[in-house]
């Protein structure tokens, strides 16, 4: 880390966006490392990070953390146990490291968007895909660009409240 901070400066913005599907297979056929590959990179790569950069935060009084979960963490995918289960684990990751943080500037967010056409698809069933897209009310995938507006707001100083908390971007998926 400190070689970023010769570099850089500071750390201010963290983003933990690195993701992977996993098999769409039931869970009772799930290969238990397949399971650990999803587990290891969507929730235990996030802590890694977030473990990483904290410190350097917690020195400089501010910062502003943002991972990008997904709506399946929230209600689950079929045949997508590990990939459900990582994203619920980051947004669980994200609540308790928000309020952790609460009083040192430091803002702690995720981001729980439906599907979204990445190279993430390339590693999904078409079967799978469909059946996705059929859960979103908007009849449609969000959209690279309408992620990045969300994070741009939750890293700037306008969000000077927030944190600890999840913003969806379900295209009316989400039902809670």
């Amino acid at each position: 880390m400190p070689a970023i901070l010769r570099a850089l400066g500071a750390i201010d913005i963290p983003v933990a966006s690195a993701g992977i599907a996993g098999p769409n297979t039931t869970t009772w056929d799930y290969p238990i490392n397949a399971w650990r590959q999803v587990i290891d990179v969507n929730l235990n790569d996030v802590y890694s990070c977030c473990r990483a950069v904290v410190p350097y935060m917690l020195r400089q009084e501010y910062g502003r953390i943002v991972s990008i979960a997904s709506i399946a963490g929230k209600e689950g995918n079929p045949n997508a146990p590990a990939y459900s289960a990582s994203k619920a684990g980051v947004i669980a990751l994200t609540k308790s490291l928000g309020k952790g943080l609460s009083k040192h500037n430091i803002a702690v967010n995720c981001i729980t968007p439906a599907a979204c056409r990445t190279r993430i698809f390339d590693q999904m069933t078409q079967q799978h895909i469909d059946c996705m897209l059929s859960k979103i009310p908007r009849g449609r995938f969000v959209e690279l660009g309408e992620i990045a507006a969300m994070v741009a707001w939750l890293v700037s100083a306008e969000n000077s409240y927030t944190t600890g908390a999840v913003f969806d971007l379900s295209g009316g998926r989400a039902t809670y």
